[in-house]
């Protein structure tokens, strides 16, 4: 399988928009955080910062999203790392946080929901360790790091 990256656009603000609701639905603890303040928040941002997402395509055909940036002078950050459900269980997802990983030699962090074990085994098969066990967002969620 050929994957290919190309940057996203704004026709990918809705279906990215829709995957993050759909994680939110899944694994988040609604009884800690302002439903509407969270998802009015990630539009902001995906309305935003759309530009420095970026789609994954597999043998030519849309199978994601990821978004990876520097939020400051130390770290990488893994963000909105998504696989469309035809595409799971195939390597696309390894091959995109190996493909990060090795760009930079700065350590990369990221989020995941706690009770997202599928998720959270694949980060711990590609060596990330939990960092914390809280974040600022809500105590569902584990910040990995890979040094």
């Amino acid at each position: 399988m050929e994957l290919t990256y190309k940057p996203a656009q704004a026709a990918d603000i809705e279906p990215l928009f829709a995957f993050n609701q759909e994680l939110i639905d899944a694994y988040e603890d609604k009884t800690q955080i302002e439903l509407h303040k969270v998802l009015a928040w990630v539009r902001r941002k995906l309305e935003q910062q759309i530009q420095d997402y970026t789609c994954i395509y597999a043998d030519g055909r849309k199978a994601g999203y990821f978004h990876f940036f520097a939020p400051d002078n130390t770290v990488m950050e893994l963000d909105d790392l998504y696989i469309f459900p035809a595409f799971r269980g195939r390597g696309i997802g390894s091959a995109v946080i190996r493909r990060c990983c090795a760009s930079t030699d700065r350590p990369v962090e990221l989020y995941v929901f706690r009770a997202n074990t599928r998720a959270l085994a694949l980060y711990q098969r590609l060596g990330f360790r939990i960092k914390a066990r809280t974040c600022h967002i809500s105590d569902t969620r584990y910040i990995l790091r890979r040094d």
